[in-house]
């Protein structure tokens, strides 16, 4: 079954589209027991204002292109895409109009892994990156601020078996995070679709 809705996000300096129901429930639990088995998840160290230390999550990369990706002082080399990430990327490409080449896979094990503010900015990525988030597992919050106007902020549910476009001027203007949380939650498994020339 396809997702039915599409709801845009009204932000200034951001284009921004949440499909909460875009793989159903057993498609996406099924995806969820695959690729938490499949993926060979690795833990990095990233350096950050001089400190080093073990990144608040586990990561994977796949690419069809072979080329590498880095970020945080992180240079990661890409594996071939599994059946199952060639099927949710099919079917993203399908909703997006967009050929993606390379997927970096997150693992949020509990509610102390995380990911600081940031901006899917890196010069590999080009001018105006499209980024495409599928979640699956726990819904964890994505929180959103204005990198000049600190009064706009947003704070957006990323379901199970939702995707989260990003394109436009968004990553020039707009910081992301999933934040840490006290609260005892489960596992997260979040692809985030990218393009690298």
């Amino acid at each position: 079954m396809l997702f039915t809705e599409e709801i845009k996000l009204n932000l200034p300096d951001a284009e921004i589209s949440y499909f909460p129901n875009f793989f159903d429930i057993t498609d996406a639990d099924r995806y969820y027991d695959l690729l938490l088995k499949d993926i060979p998840w690795q833990q990095d160290n990233i350096t950050v204002f001089g400190k080093t230390h073990a990144q608040p999550r586990l990561t994977a990369l796949f690419s069809n292109n072979n080329k590498p990706y880095s970020y945080s002082n992180i240079t990661m080399h890409p594996h071939g895409f599994t059946s199952a990430l060639s099927e949710i990327k099919k079917r993203v490409e399908n909703t997006t109009n967009t050929i993606f080449t390379t997927c970096l896979a997150n693992l949020y094990r509990h509610g102390q892994d995380s990911n600081g503010w940031h901006a899917d900015n890196e010069k590999a990525l080009g001018i105006n990156p499209i980024i495409a988030s599928v979640s699956f597992g726990q819904a964890r919050y994505f929180n959103l601020k204005h990198k000049t106007d600190k009064s706009l902020k947003q704070k957006l549910l990323l379901e199970h078996g939702s995707l989260l476009l990003m394109k436009g001027s968004t990553q020039h203007h707009w910081l992301h995070q999933i934040a840490k949380t006290k609260k005892e939650i489960k596992p997260r498994i979040n692809l985030t679709f990218r393009i690298i020339k």
